[in-house]
């Protein structure tokens, strides 16, 4: 039976793409109404900062309401507040503070359904009988797909309807995932978690972790990665939009590309990835998928190149995700599915608020061109630990967690 599992991707997509157009609304939104890198560096702070709190807190809250009503009710709040920003702005106003305090309480709500979604990833593919490997992939397909279709229509309607039309079907969004997963996807009981208290659970995720030396060295990986993300999406892509290309479709294209690739790669991967060796390929691309795409940014190429570049980063980065979820769902014991899922994504998502308010800063201080270097050498860095780490042979040994 694979319809619950198509409508959790079906969903997951629709709850992505609201994502994509919002990480690509709101900075253009900033630009346009204050024409400052540093402010928009601080949207990006209200932006990511929220999804650290919640991951941290909100998977011991996901595993007591349960994954389905978890997901339904992050989406619907989710979608309320998105539609709250160009409603206010088109009638009585909406201040850069409010602005801030919605987009705080967006992030907020948003965070625990995709931990939710996530969580019931393993239960849906085993009611379908679809093996682990290729639900991974598929899930990450999907979230790859929402992203390249999102970020080229972001860019379009930012040109053509403004970014009050784009929030508006970013709201929309939402709410039609939470109807998906409330109509189509079905309970999922964690009949062996058993609790002891809100904070105990939440120990339990941390200690979990912090134990894994395999999963802790991939996660503070991702933070490092995150956190570039976060400044290159949210501040760099748009002001090399603005500045170099001068065309806010530039934007979208080159996030759009990305996205094309990943899910190019993640297919590839869906297809090929069990007769690969899992650490090497997550190693290379990794370093792939963050270097190349910023560094040919800097050098300042012809744009084709630039958005060829990006294309093929994205192939790189199809893998990286589809890996770390059978690492993910391989090593944690099933009661505690979404504490620790919720754990690590706070964990990964921990520096995230640093990403936009370094890139804003450090453009101010330093121009656009230097930054995009900066951000270059850093993932390049951050690459290596596959390559030397011990913990990282463990990659290629099958690990089964505990019932």
């Amino acid at each position: 039976m694979r319809r619950p599992f198509i409508t959790l991707l079906s969903a997951n997509a629709l709850s992505v793409t609201g994502n994509v157009l919002s990480m690509l609304a709101v900075p253009w939104f900033v630009l346009e109404t204050t024409g400052s890198a540093a402010l928009t560096g601080l949207a990006a702070f209200a932006t990511t900062f929220p999804i650290v709190i919640s991951a941290a807190f909100g998977g011991t809250l996901v595993d007591w309401l349960g994954f389905r009503a978890a997901s339904v009710v992050s989406d619907l709040v989710s979608g309320v507040v998105v539609l709250a920003v160009p409603a206010l702005f088109l009638t009585t106003g909406l201040s850069y503070p409010l602005l801030l305090l919605l987009l705080f309480v967006r992030w907020l709500a948003a965070t625990p359904g995709e931990t939710a979604r996530k969580a019931m990833l393993p239960d849906l593919s085993a009611l379908g009988r679809v093996r682990i490997e290729h639900a991974t992939a598929a899930y990450d397909g999907a979230s790859r797909g929402a992203t390249m279709v999102g970020a080229p229509l972001a860019g379009v309607l930012i040109l053509w309807a403004g970014p009050s039309t784009l929030l508006i079907v970013d709201g929309v969004t939402f709410l039609l995932s939470a109807a998906l997963v409330a109509g189509g996807v079905p309970r999922i009981e964690n009949a062996d978690r058993e609790s002891g208290g809100y904070v105990r659970d939440l120990r339990d995720g941390l200690a979990f972790l912090w134990r894994d030396r395999l999963q802790l060295s991939a996660t503070s990986m991702i933070v490092v990665v995150n956190m570039l993300d976060t400044g290159v999406t949210q501040v760099l892509l748009a002001l090399y939009a603005r500045d170099v290309a001068g065309d806010p479709r530039a934007f979208g294209l080159l996030t759009g590309a990305l996205g094309a690739g990943a899910v190019a790669g993640t297919i590839v991967y869906g297809a090929a990835g069990e007769r690969l060796p899992m650490r090497l390929t997550y190693g290379v691309c990794f370093l792939f998928a963050g270097v190349p795409r910023v560094l040919v940014l800097a050098l300042g190429v012809p744009f084709p190149v630039a958005l060829a570049t990006a294309a093929l980063s994205g192939f790189a980065a199809g893998a990286i995700n589809p890996i770390l979820g059978i690492l993910q769902f391989g090593r944690i014991p099933a009661p505690m599915r979404a504490r620790a899922l919720g754990t690590m994504t706070a964990a990964a998502y921990a520096a995230m608020p640093a990403g936009g308010l370094l890139a804003g800063s450090l453009t101010e201080l330093t121009g656009l061109r230097t930054t995009l270097y900066a951000f270059a050498a850093l993932y390049l860095i951050t690459s290596i630990p596959p390559f030397v780490g011990r913990a990282w042979r463990e990659l290629d040994q099958p690990s089964t967690a505990e019932p």
